[in-house]
């Protein structure tokens, strides 16, 4: 530790030198560390388009994507061949904007940090050889690189609980919001199915058509997505990181197929499994509905079976509630959670990183410093600590932890 303040107190005097020749008319200092492997770590605050190495590939990033001109673009430029590629950018992006600072981290990372930004758009991580990308390059066949958003702190576990369509899991997901309004949100899934009676767009489905999911899809905007008694049903990335951003701890409501896709992602989760007391009552309940046809009964019992089967022995779910009597199942599915009937504390939500409009940016291990400039020099200095980062793509990348310190 006090090393580090050493360290931090003789970075603070370059930075401080740095801004004294700049008011002078002399040029900001340009930071430039050499990583591991033959990596660079490029440093830019400019108008023009920011470039930093990995190997022999150099990633311009800059300008606007060119399918979707409201993200900031991404090219990359191969020294060997001396070709330029464009690659396919997944997952939602960074607004455009003046300037960034690009800084190559470890696990095919790219920290960029936009200058004068909204506090909750300032920071992002662009991943280029992370497991996702090079899993996501192996199935697209293609050059792929991914955006992930970066946020403060750490969250909850999502829950995603799965079972056969009757069995009762949205009711006992309702009593369990309705009793922790302010721990539990939902996940709200897509469809491309019609709604039905009394169910809302936003609510109980994002209804969409079968098109716009299908690119949105290939775009890389789901966390998983199935074809179900033919229609599409899935849940986007979006959907689950507004609610964890929120401070409430997301439920899925989805059937095997995507939890399936959900544990072989990188989305931490607890998985349940709800099953009906036998097949007989599924059978009432589903005709106590009133909704489907006699074909369409048969066709969800069919499937009921298999998805109960498949549950129990697919080795996904680390626990199984059997939905015999409403009340007892919701009181074990509450004794999961590790909840009681006294409401829990409120979650926190998601702080966003204010950054100065005028600033340099340098990387210190684990630690990213960020000093003001300008014709005021504050003494204060914004340092952003990596070291305990988790997750990423295809959702946010959080644990970042922010101080100031004094720089001088």
């Amino acid at each position: 530790m006090y090393c580090f303040v050493l360290s931090l107190l003789k970075l603070s005097c370059v930075f401080l030198e740095s801004i004294e020749k700049a008011s002078m008319g002399g040029a900001p200092a340009l930071f430039v560390d050499h990583l591991e492997n033959g990596h660079t770590n490029g440093c830019s605050l400019k108008s023009e388009d920011t470039s930093v190495q990995i190997g022999d590939r150099s990633y311009v990033i800059g300008g606007s994507h060119e399918e979707n001109p409201l993200f900031l673009g991404v090219q990359i430029h191969d020294k060997i061949t001396n070709k330029w590629s464009s690659p396919t950018v997944l997952g939602t992006g960074p607004k455009p904007c003046k300037a960034y600072s690009a800084i190559v981290l470890k696990q095919g990372r790219i920290l960029v940090i936009k200058k004068d930004a909204a506090s909750d758009d300032s920071i992002w991580f662009l991943e280029v050889d992370s497991p996702f990308v090079r899993e996501q390059r192996k199935l697209l066949g293609k050059e792929v690189v991914t955006w992930s958003k970066g946020v403060r702190g750490n969250a909850e576990k999502p829950i995603v609980i799965s079972g056969p369509s009757g069995v009762g899991k949205g009711t006992l997901i309702t009593m369990l919001m309705k009793e922790f309004p302010s721990m539990f949100g939902f996940s709200v899934s897509h469809t491309t199915r019609s709604p039905r009676c009394m169910e809302k767009n936003g609510v109980h489905y994002h209804f969409t058509e079968k098109t716009v999911m299908e690119k949105e899809i290939n775009d890389g905007k789901f966390l998983e997505f199935a074809s179900v008694h033919g229609n599409l049903y899935g849940t986007s990335i979006e959907s689950v990181e507004v609610v964890t951003d929120s401070g409430k701890r997301c439920i899925l409501d989805i059937d095997v197929q995507g939890a399936r896709s959900v544990k072989a992602s990188s989305l931490d989760a607890m998985f349940i499994f709800v099953c009906p007391p036998s097949m007989k009552e599924l059978e009432d309940r589903l005709r106590a509905r009133g909704t489907e046809t006699e074909e369409q009964i048969q066709k969800r019992l069919r499937n009921a079976e298999a998805e109960i089967k498949a549950g129990k022995s697919s080795g996904i779910f680390g626990h199984i509630l059997y939905n015999d009597n409403l009340e007892e199942c919701y009181k074990s599915l509450k004794n999961l959670l590790g909840i009681d009937n006294d409401a829990p504390v409120n979650g926190l939500e998601v702080e966003g990183i204010n950054l100065p409009k005028e600033h340099t940016v340098t990387k210190m291990e684990d630690k990213i410093l960020i000093q003001e400039t300008g014709e005021v020099i504050k003494n204060n200095m914004i340092v952003l600590d990596l070291s305990s980062i988790n997750g990423g793509a295809p959702g946010r990348t959080r644990g970042i932890v922010l101080d100031t310190v004094k720089s001088s």
